[in-house]
């Protein structure tokens, strides 16, 4: 595994979830969608949510939040 997909594994293990702008921010993941493949490549099972946020002009935008299922 990847750098990045292991620091994005070391972020989602801490139970908190990421979307593109935070994993390029916080992570320096810039294909965040690529790093998912990765990781469910690798065996991790994923959530993906759809969120509605308010971009800085004031308008709204959908996007896709990403999590590890919890074990069960």
């Amino acid at each position: 595994m990847n750098t990045q997909a292991s620091r994005l594994l070391e972020h989602m293990q801490q139970g908190k979830a990421i979307d593109r702008l935070s994993a390029l921010v916080d992570l320096g993941v810039f294909e965040l969608s690529a790093r998912i493949i990765d990781l469910q490549n690798a065996g991790h099972s994923i959530n993906k949510k759809r969120k509605q946020i308010t971009n800085r002009f004031g308008e709204k935008a959908s996007v896709v939040e990403y999590s590890l299922k919890a074990e069960s």
